[in-house]
């Protein structure tokens, strides 16, 4: 992506959990980045947000701390990261609320054409997995690295 990112990331359990700060006029936010199995073979769901004081993630949490574009130009590195080093697996996403689904896939839209040389990229939507397409209605967003 064409975005500054953050690349003092701490990387541990084999490439599952990422861990950065967000820094800006709220000062040091920690936020972690985990990929988790789910039921279905070769199928991993990133779960991205802020670090709670019960050390979990909390994917409400609005931080506002202005560097929203770097943060998440620093997920989808962690994702390229992941996916170099796992590339027979695909990452699901979706976000907490609709807004930050539609978020994401505005994000995937504005940089589909560098993204795509990298990665196959397809949407959820209330009928199924499709190809990736600008401007639909998804509920989730999966991508898995072109070998």
């Amino acid at each position: 992506m064409k975005y500054e990112v953050y690349k003092d990331l701490y990387i541990r359990d084999m490439y599952a959990i990422f861990e950065l700060f967000s820094i800006g006029p709220k000062g040091l936010i920690p936020k972690r980045i985990a990929f988790i199995p789910t039921e279905y073979p070769d199928i991993y769901n990133l779960v991205f947000g802020d670090i709670n004081k019960s050390d979990e993630i909390d994917d409400y949490s609005v931080s506002d701390n202005g560097d929203r574009n770097k943060v998440l130009a620093t997920v989808a590195y962690a994702v390229e990261i992941y996916l170099n080093k796992h590339p027979n697996r695909y990452v699901f996403f979706t976000g907490s609320t609709k807004e930050r689904t539609r978020l994401y896939r505005m994000a995937i839209g504005l940089n589909f054409d560098e993204l795509s040389t990298k990665f196959n990229i397809y949407c959820q939507t209330d009928t199924g997995i499709i190809p990736f397409q600008k401007n639909i209605s998804t509920t989730g967003l999966l991508i898995k690295r072109k070998l």
